[in-house]
């Protein structure tokens, strides 16, 4: 049975009732997260948005800030996990000429761009506890002192922060400042995932599905019910994210103007009680010599890990929530057992990169 994607939109009422800004969601827990915009929005108090990969935090932030009285002013993000820590300080804070090498001229930082506006810190709990104590002091005296310079810098900016770790536990590990969590978390907003959104796949679904259509300048009009039941019981790990890009590809290979099941990867079309009852590994019994209890358990270990970054596509952020485990274990844990690839040195980073990673247009949730 095929469906028209106008008629799957039209069912869920007028756009206006389902959209907010850039958000899209008509399900209980979206339609909290917008009533919870509207009130903050006309704050200048720190927003703290938490939430999986994918779930959409940077779009939040912008809605919070197009409704603000600051809206007339710059929206500023920064990925603090996509910067290298060494370049991060300068990128934030900026630096004055000659205050390291190859500081040719000075340079101002994120947070004097944002004056007057709203400065996004995506993922500020990759922060190291150097940035961390700045940024607090910034939150507290509204100034800060560039890289190399004496002289402080008064700033009008309202700081909007997004993670998708546990802070309270970071708290507990000694990762992550405890007086910065509480400045960072005057308004939280949790942003629920997309498998915790009941009816939300298929008006997302329809919605990419005309979006993409009409940039793309494609006439995929209808689709298949059975492609609806399939997304609707995929997990979707990697959230909005993950359901954009798929519907991007799918509209960009669909030549028939019909989406079917056999358009969707092979990890969605399979049958769902196939997903359910599959192990990750065979079972295990105690042979007659014994068995190395601890290698046997690491090398179950090390297949599951691989199996999680095989599943999430290397991205080690949703291979650490398959494995309930923090980024950090995870990565530490790659590291010792030389299971992490070679990673590309920092020295070839230059600034102009750096601002790339942090434009307007290089986008940080989707």
């Amino acid at each position: 049975m095929e469906l028209r994607i106008t008629a799957l939109l039209e069912q869920h009422g007028e756009e206006k009732e389902w959209t907010f800004g850039p958000l899209v969601g008509k399900s209980v827990a979206m339609q909290h997260v917008f009533a919870l915009i509207t009130k903050v929005a006309h704050s200048s108090a720190t927003v703290l948005i938490g939430g999986e990969s994918g779930t959409g935090k940077e779009l939040v932030a912008r809605a919070i800030h197009s409704l603000s009285p600051r809206a007339g002013h710059p929206f500023v993000p920064v990925n603090c996990a996509a910067i290298p820590e060494e370049l991060l300080e300068s990128e934030l804070f900026g630096h004055v000429r000659g205050a390291f090498t190859g500081a040719i001229h000075a340079r101002q930082g994120r947070f004097q761009l944002a004056h007057g506006g709203t400065l996004f810190l995506d993922e500020v709990g990759e922060m190291s506890a150097k940035l961390q104590a700045k940024l607090l002091r910034v939150l507290q005296e509204r100034e800060f002192e560039p890289i190399g310079s004496e002289r402080a810098v008064q700033v009008d900016v309202r700081v909007i922060a997004a993670t998708n770790r546990d802070l309270r536990q970071a708290i507990k590990e000694g990762r992550f400042r405890e007086d910065l969590f509480y400045r960072l978390n005057v308004l939280p907003i949790e942003l629920p995932p997309l498998r915790e959104r009941p009816g939300d796949v298929a008006l997302l679904t329809a919605y990419f599905l005309q979006l993409h259509s009409r940039k793309k300048d494609k006439g995929v009009e209808r689709v298949e019910k059975e492609v609806l039941t399939r997304l609707e019981r995929y997990s979707w790990p990697g959230n909005v994210r993950e359901l954009e890009n798929l519907m991007e590809r799918v509209v960009i290979l669909n030549e028939s103007g019909v989406v079917r099941v056999c358009d969707l990867p092979d990890y969605i079309c399979q049958p769902f009680a196939a997903q359910k009852e599959e192990m990750p590994f065979p079972a295990i019994h105690l042979p007659p010599e014994g068995v190395d209890l601890d290698s046997l358990l690491q090398e179950i270990e090390n297949r599951l890990i691989l199996e999680a970054l095989a599943r999430t596509r290397g991205n080690k952020t949703l291979a650490a929530e398959l494995l309930c485990l923090n980024r950090t274990t995870l990565v530490e844990r790659l590291r010792k057992r030389g299971l992490e690839p070679a990673r590309p040195t920092f020295s070839s980073f230059s600034s102009a990169s750096v601002r790339r990673m942090t434009a307007d247009d290089c986008s940080l949730t989707a």
